[in-house]
C-alpha cells in the first residue's frame, strides 16, 4: 500500500479573523498533498500529452476540530482500495497526534478528448 505524508503550515491567508483555518482550505491542503504523492509516481505532463487527466468523482470531509493560524499540518495519503477504474485515498489532517479532518476522495481517469474512463492502473499503479 502506497503512503505518503506532506507537510504544510497554515498561513494567515488560510484563515478567517480569528485565525481559524476555514473549511474549504483543508480540500487544497489535500489537493497539494494527493498532487505530490500522484508527482512520485506519474508524470503528469505526459498523461496532459496523451489527453488523459486524473478526476475528482467523489470527495467526502469529516471535521473533527479546527486548524489555526501558524500551526503545522501533516496530511497522511493512504490508497484505500485500488479498482480498475477508480482508486480511493484517505486522507489525514493532523497537527502532532491530534486529528484535524479525514478527507476520502475517489479518483477516475478519463480521456480528455472524448470524456470516456481510462483505466486507471494504466497511469497509476501500487
Amino acid at each position: 500500500m502506497i503512503k505518503h505524508q506532506y507537510s504544510q503550515r497554515v498561513y494567515f491567508s488560510d484563515t478567517d479573523c480569528q485565525g481559524i483555518v476555514y473549511h474549504a482550505k483543508y480540500l487544497d491542503f489535500a489537493e497539494h498533498a494527493r498532487s505530490e504523492m500522484i508527482r512520485e509516481s506519474v508524470n503528469q505532463n505526459e498523461m496532459l500529452k496523451n489527453h488523459a487527466a486524473f478526476v475528482l468523482k467523489e470527495i467526502n470531509v469529516v471535521y473533527n476540530m479546527p486548524a489555526k493560524l501558524d500551526d503545522i499540518l501533516f496530511v497522511h495519503t493512504t490508497i484505500e482500495s485500488l479498482k480498475t477504474f477508480s482508486v480511493v485515498l484517505k486522507q489525514e489532517i493532523k497537527r502532532n497526534n491530534e486529528l484535524i479532518c479525514v478527507v476520502k476522495v475517489k479518483i477516475a481517469c478519463i480521456n480528455l478528448e472524448n470524456n470516456t474512463v481510462l483505466k486507471i492502473s494504466d497511469y497509476l499503479t501500487q
